[in-house]
């Protein structure tokens, strides 16, 4: 017979699987409010488990009420204890989802939430295999690891004049609470989904075709705006090490090595990413001149290491 903890797991990865493919099921309207049920009730069980490992099967009850096991609220509290930590702040503002979204069911949160879901089920990955180890790839291939979303942006005017005031008033609120703490945090709390458009000349290279050319109907202006690097590359050499090791992890790549400071300068060199504003913001108030990257240069890196993992350093130092 199975133990409790192994019982417990294998409901868990059931609940896991159960929250992707619902929210990936395109004839589902309202996925948002069944994923954030099942990804908790996935989250509870896998970290009952794990305390269950750690520090005896009563840690999982009440101690003024044996009968009845704790809340996913003081799993978290026992497990992550630092109460600033992106993972635990995600894990919070997806239970409060869970617990209001039946009063305020509205197809707009996918476009609030879905830097947390994305957050969340890569976090769900790492701990898996982290507390005990279970690596969720063999149980379902990576690529349905990723959310399918639809890309409406959300608009205040058309929430207040589609819904009654309580709902539209919840909603936006809930957006403008969630928009500092997608910035301020890591991508353990929110992954953020990001459209940049370019203009190029050469035909091949476009995805559309806009007002520069004569043979389109879509007129557009192009606007020079000042960013600033600390919202568009605000990700240090070491930062980015340590995504790129945890993306290497989340996504199952077979890299040989622990990605480190010599990997990085290598990627950085060979494919000239200071030279790409792109990738690189070069601080030139400073001497000699320091240098930040954006998520566009790791998401780049990850890329390419996915093309060839267990050759492509080798094949660097090469050329």
């Amino acid at each position: 017979m199975k133990k409790l903890e192994e019982r417990l797991l294998a409901k868990s990865t059931e609940a896991f699987l159960v929250a992707i493919e619902l929210y990936n099921k395109p004839t589902i309207r309202y996925r948002v409010e069944g994923f954030s049920l099942f990804i908790c009730n996935a989250w509870e069980l896998m970290l009952k488990s794990h305390m269950i490992k750690k520090f005896g099967e009563k840690s999982v009850y009440y101690k003024d009420n044996p009968e009845r096991t704790i809340t996913l609220e003081n799993c978290i509290a026992s497990i992550f204890t630092n109460k600033k930590a992106p993972l635990r702040l995600n894990l919070e503002k997806i239970i409060e989802l869970r617990n209001t979204s039946t009063h305020f069911i509205t197809e707009e949160y996918e476009m609030v939430y879905i830097p947390l879901f994305q957050s969340c089920v890569f976090n769900f990955t790492e701990k898996m295999q982290e507390f005990h180890g279970i690596d969720m790839t063999e149980i379902i291939p990576q690529n349905f690891l990723t959310l399918t979303v639809g890309m409406k942006a959300f608009k205040e005017s058309e929430i207040k004049a589609k819904y009654p005031e309580e709902i539209a008033t919840k909603l936006i609120d809930t957006n403008n609470n969630l928009k500092p703490l997608i910035e301020n945090n890591n991508s353990a709390f929110a992954i953020r989904i990001i459209h940049e458009h370019y203009i190029t000349k050469d035909k091949a290279k476009a995805t559309s075709i806009v007002g520069i050319d004569n043979n389109s109907t879509a007129k557009v202006k192009i606007v020079k705006e000042l960013k600033d690097p600390n919202d568009t590359h605000k990700y240090t050499a070491r930062k980015c090490i340590e995504l790129i090791n945890r993306r290497v992890k989340t996504l199952g790549i077979n890299f040989p090595h622990v990605f480190n400071r010599y990997h990085f300068n290598l990627f950085v060199k060979y494919y000239g990413i200071k030279a790409n504003p792109k990738f690189c913001y070069t601080h030139k108030i400073n001497n000699p001149p320091t240098y930040s990257y954006s998520m566009a240069a790791i998401d780049f890196i990850i890329a390419e290491l996915q093309k060839d993992p267990e050759d492509i350093i080798e094949n660097i130092k090469k050329s």
